[in-house]
């Protein structure tokens, strides 16, 4: 993770990409004067890029951008919160496309100084700001009239996705549960792509009023009493079998855990908030919900 050695960096990132005091100024800019090499960081944003059909223009990717299967063949400049700048710039882009959250902040602020166009990407947890993401990505690379038809498209997915669930009469309740080692449950609240999700879904945030992601107390877990528990589908360190999930004694009193109602999803499908969301959200309704509880 690049902190304090930022500094001492700068020398060989500057025969990168230049000298830093020549940069170019991108503060406002929305379109990129040279998009033949772009650097995305990002799965949504890599997605919108392939959706435009403009995948040609990308010299890199993020660890994040793992869809579609294509993008895996370009260079990884490693995981968008953890970024090096002498990582991203090697591959010698002349546009660099940031997702909103991407850090850290210092390597952010080496790479905006550097001789590279650098356009932030919003990062919004709800159905305009997919659209608002498409519109961005875009114009930057210079397809404005591809993202207003892909941004048509993704309107009219989402509103049917999201009209499934609006004769729910009973609203379920869903803790999306980031990770539990250790037994200690990292639970998503509000401004949260989970939160996101699982309102488009047509459901209630078992954590509304939390803001992020926040490590929970059993005694919080018993107050959210979720119906639902959600998680992302992964191995590794993180996962989590369902015996394990099961045998927490606070979420074994919920009524999620009295059911054993546990719905897992892929995390880049899930909490991409691209152009597949609106897939995610059919997907994540019928695992709520399935036929019942339809006025």
């Amino acid at each position: 993770m690049i902190r304090t050695k930022l500094l001492p960096a700068l020398a060989g990132i500057a025969a990168l990409c230049g000298v830093l005091g020549q940069a170019q100024a991108t503060d406002g800019m929305s379109v990129f004067p040279d998009a033949s090499r772009i650097a995305s960081i990002g799965g949504a944003v890599t997605e919108i890029v392939y959706a435009l059909g403009e995948e040609r223009r990308l010299v890199a990717r993020d660890s994040t951008s793992l869809y579609p299967e294509n993008a895996l063949m370009l260079p990884d400049v490693g995981y968008m919160r953890a970024l090096s700048p002498e990582g991203v710039l090697s591959v010698h882009p002349t546009g660099l496309l940031v997702v909103a959250g991407s850090g850290p902040k210092e390597a952010l602020d080496v790479l905006k100084k550097a001789s590279v166009a650098y356009i932030e990407v919003p990062d919004a947890f709800d159905h305009q700001g997919i659209l608002d993401k498409i519109s961005v990505v875009g114009k930057a690379i210079g397809a404005d009239a591809k993202a207003a038809e892909l941004s048509a498209k993704v309107d009219a997915d989402l509103r049917a996705a999201q009209a499934l669930t609006e004769g729910v009469s009973t609203r379920k309740r869903v803790l999306f549960i980031l990770s539990m080692q250790g037994g200690k449950i990292l639970g998503a609240g509000d401004d949260t792509a989970a939160g996101g999700i699982i309102a488009l879904a047509g459901a209630e945030n078992a954590l509304h009023g939390v803001s992020g992601y926040k490590p929970l107390s059993d005694e919080s877990v018993l107050s959210a009493n979720p119906d639902v528990i959600l998680m992302m589908d992964r191995g590794g360190d993180h996962s989590v079998a369902d015996a394990e999930l099961f045998a927490h004694p606070a979420i074994a009193t919920t009524q999620a855990g009295k059911a054993r109602a546990l719905v897992r999803m892929d995390g880049g499908y899930l909490l991409g908030f691209g152009p597949r969301t609106a897939g995610a959200v059919r997907d994540l309704a019928m695992a709520l919900y399935g036929d019942q509880n339809r006025d």
